[in-house]
């Protein structure tokens, strides 16, 4: 008599590594009421920041009756949306950038060994959950929690290695490094 497999087999499995390979932080849990004819009927809405801490992430949006069942789909939605983002030695970034979204806009600078995460609340989960552990960011202007991060996520898009820069203006990747180097050095 052959075996069965066990209830949905393989692919119990294989959702299990794929949810080890991400880490996710609930951003903002926000009550939401509709109002009936008998009353009020009151669901959740949750914003959750996934990433695998080696520059992948992504943010999603969920909404539901109860607040686990909000924060799995807000969860699955960010794992179908997911940037790529470069990160120079694994733990900032490559140049200083600006992003906004609608009245929320943010200011992320590449920091020295040491420096922490500088953030506020829904920009610093955003870092967290990318990888980065030395970085500073300003946010301005709108503080509400999805306008920062889609802002956020603005400026993490604009983020450029340097080799694709190199490759833009047609020099060697090698000739933009030393030209780095010496832009502090003063001839004498």
């Amino acid at each position: 008599m052959a075996q069965r497999p066990e209830r949905g087999g393989r692919n119990n499995r294989r959702d299990e590594e794929e949810q080890s390979e991400f880490v996710d932080k609930l951003v903002h849990i926000n009550r939401v009421a509709k109002v009936v004819k008998g009353g009020r009927r009151f669901g959740f809405a949750a914003l959750v920041v996934v990433g695998d801490e080696k520059g992948r992430v992504g943010f999603g949006h969920g909404k539901a009756r109860e607040v686990p069942e909000a924060i799995r789909k807000a969860s699955e939605a960010a794992k179908r949306d997911m940037i790529f983002v470069p990160l120079r030695d694994g733990r900032t970034l490559h140049h200083d950038v600006n992003g906004r979204h609608g009245a929320g806009k943010v200011v992320l600078r590449s920091a020295p060994p040491g420096t922490g995460i500088i953030a506020g609340g829904p920009m610093r989960a955003v870092f967290e959950t990318v990888g980065m552990s030395d970085v500073v960011a300003k946010s301005l202007g709108s503080s509400n929690p999805y306008n920062m991060v889609r802002a956020t996520f603005d400026a993490l898009k604009r983020q450029m290695h340097p080799k694709d820069i190199a490759a833009q203006r047609g020099l060697k990747y090698s000739t933009l490094q030393e030209r780095r180097r010496n832009v502090g050095v003063v001839e004498e």
